[in-house]
């Protein structure tokens, strides 16, 4: 069997991302994580609590050198390191994604996007104060690489803020892999097992942390409960605060979560 190098597969991906083709298997977790999931966590304001943390853990950009990675055309928080940090660098593997933010940025000063692979050698540039990464980190299989570059580019002092799916809690991990063989993006989906946490754990300091669906992902057997809609809100907002509040200090409430954001400082 042929060991498939990482360029090999960041061709592989940038094609798939350029054109969005998936089979059947992946169309149908694509509509359960986009969809069904999606809902849940807007209704139960996760997509605005991650914004609003990023938002205090990036605090004043004006001095700061960033580097937007593995952003497409623009993730939540792309427009607002562009307009207040000293220094933007925007990346991604995709040319598609790269020209539409380009046209997003064009009149902002001292902002840049690029088409290219974060561990090409020809991306020269470092010292980047905050590397933002959301939904990035999961697709490196090479996990001592991936870490070994992020050091390379930090700046002494430099942080990275990170969100990523985990493959941890036992159902996700059994449902996960029955998928996984028929998935088309499975040479680069990794989502965190718990022995890839630790190796950020070690190489770097967490300052913060909180992880989301861990008990609020059994939502649907709310719906076979006698109560109210209301009833059923107030359950899953419970459940969701007990996992944003509790994962923050305990390994094992984090692990039972599906999804990972971290503010990570580089160490001296």
């Amino acid at each position: 069997m042929s060991v498939k190098k990482p360029e090999d597969i960041n061709l592989k991906q940038k094609e798939f991302y350029e054109t969005k083709k998936k089979n059947l298997a992946t169309k149908t977790w694509f509509a359960l994580r986009n969809g069904i999931l999606r809902k849940v966590r807007k209704d139960i304001g996760v997509e605005k609590q991650i914004h609003q943390l990023h938002m205090e853990w990036c605090g004043d950009l004006s001095n700061k050198k960033v580097l937007d990675l593995g952003c497409y055309e623009g993730n939540s928080l792309s427009m607002h390191l562009a307009q207040n940090s000293k220094k933007y660098i925007a990346i991604d593997l995709s040319e598609k994604g790269i020209s539409y933010l380009r046209t997003r940025i064009k009149d902002i000063p001292n902002s840049k996007a690029f088409a290219i692979d974060f561990l090409s050698e020809e991306f020269t540039e470092k010292n980047f104060d905050l590397i933002y990464a959301y939904g990035v980190l999961h697709h490196f299989k090479d996990v001592e690489g991936l870490i070994s570059r992020l050091n390379d580019k930090l700046s002494s002092r430099g942080i990275i803020i990170s969100n990523d799916p985990l493959q941890t809690s036992i159902p996700i991990k059994i449902i996960r892999a029955l998928y996984r063989p028929f998935q088309s993006d499975k040479d680069w989906e990794w989502p965190f097992s718990k022995k890839v946490y630790y190796q950020f754990d070690s190489a770097f300091k967490i300052k913060d942390r909180r992880a989301m669906l861990g008990k609020s992902k059994w939502f649907f057997m709310i719906n076979f409960l006698p109560f109210s809609a209301e009833k059923k809100a107030v359950i899953i907002k419970k459940w969701h605060r007990e996992d944003w509040e509790r994962s923050k200090s305990s390994d094992a409430n984090m692990f039972k979560c599906m999804h990972l954001t971290m503010l990570m400082q580089k160490k001296n």
